[in-house]
């Protein structure tokens, strides 16, 4: 088995900030299998919140390809540590098994059928609260909005998206970037404003303050969560999950924690970094089982994958058969 593993620059419309900062482009590393006649092809996004870059997530994989065999079985991948290396592995060998099989991934993973077109929620960049309201204007046919905060003056992003958008659900994604006094402030205030959900509130190590807070509308963990290993930190003290497969470190462990987060009665949110359709294929076929999808990476990009279907001013996803995971 060959690996060829490259780095890719996909500019993104107008650029991209968040509370950690702003960038004018994903950085995405691609990884092909191959096997014979088979190519299997994955994408993950390095992020640096987890320590990772370009240059370690490629060695990572290059490392883990090394030691890979036509003969070696999917869990043995499990064994590297979750992230955006194990991601790419990961999906990879599910597009390449879909090529030796003649199945698609859909039916190899024991679902009743394919993705099927779904809409996912737009985002609003962290910007003047101006600016946001007229980000929120062009997106006001959307049914929910992710809207980017850093911890300034939120309250008025928030109105202002909320008067830009009045009929869409709003999803209030700090990023970590507020504080516990800010939080249990602006929490009773939310729901007038048409918040539905708050992700990631506080740092992820000053989670405790959650404990004893009276909550008026979900609050789901992110930067919290990232594989199996993270539930005991988001059980009974979060209502919701956002798996994204850079974290959980593939397809693979996240349709494990789906069915973990379902048992256990956490909300689902299934969600991604910025990144092309290569990326996003596999996220969608958790899609269907979550109460909220957040997978609009491509959308946010200038272009996309040739065979994309996606619509962007619908908002609307479609599976390709031509990018990943099928025959």
């Amino acid at each position: 088995m060959r690996a060829l593993v490259q780095a890719e620059s996909w500019p993104i419309r107008g650029g991209f900030r968040i509370a950690r900062g702003a960038r004018a482009a994903a950085e995405v590393i691609v990884l092909e299998l191959h096997d014979g006649g088979w190519v299997g092809r994955a994408e993950c996004v390095p992020y640096a919140r987890y320590g990772e870059s370009m240059d370690s997530v490629r060695f990572e994989i290059e490392t883990i390809c090394e030691r890979l065999r036509p003969s070696s079985p999917r869990e043995a991948v499990l064994e590297m540590p979750a992230g955006a290396a194990r991601n790419a592995v990961d999906c990879a060998l599910w597009d390449l098994e879909a090529k030796r099989t003649g199945k698609p991934v859909w039916e190899l993973t024991g679902l009743r059928g394919p993705p099927t077109d779904i809409g996912t929620m737009r985002t609003v960049s962290v910007d003047t609260a101006e600016k946001m309201k007229a980000a929120a204007q062009r997106l006001a046919s959307a049914h929910v909005i992710k809207v980017k905060v850093d911890g300034g003056a939120d309250l008025d992003r928030i109105a202002a998206v909320h008067a830009g958008a009045p009929n869409a659900e709003l999803v209030v994604d700090a990023n970590e970037a507020w504080s516990a006094e800010q939080l249990a402030q602006w929490l009773p205030m939310l729901p007038k404003l048409g918040v539905a959900v708050v992700e990631q509130p506080l740092p992820s190590d000053h989670d405790a303050a959650l404990d004893e807070l009276e909550r008026t509308v979900p609050i789901c963990a992110d930067e919290t969560f990232h594989d199996r290993s993270s539930f005991s930190s988001v059980e009974g003290r979060y209502d919701m999950v956002n798996l994204k497969l850079d974290k959980t470190g593939g397809l693979t462990e996240a349709l494990f924690c789906a069915a973990q987060a379902r048992r256990l009665g956490l909300q689902i949110m299934v969600g991604c970094m910025v990144s092309t359709s290569l990326a996003i294929e596999p996220a969608l076929l958790l899609a269907a089982g979550a109460q909220y999808v957040d997978l609009d990476g491509p959308l946010l990009l200038d272009s996309d994958r040739e065979g994309a279907l996606h619509d962007r001013e619908a908002g609307v996803l479609r599976s390709s058969s031509a990018i990943w995971g099928a025959v």
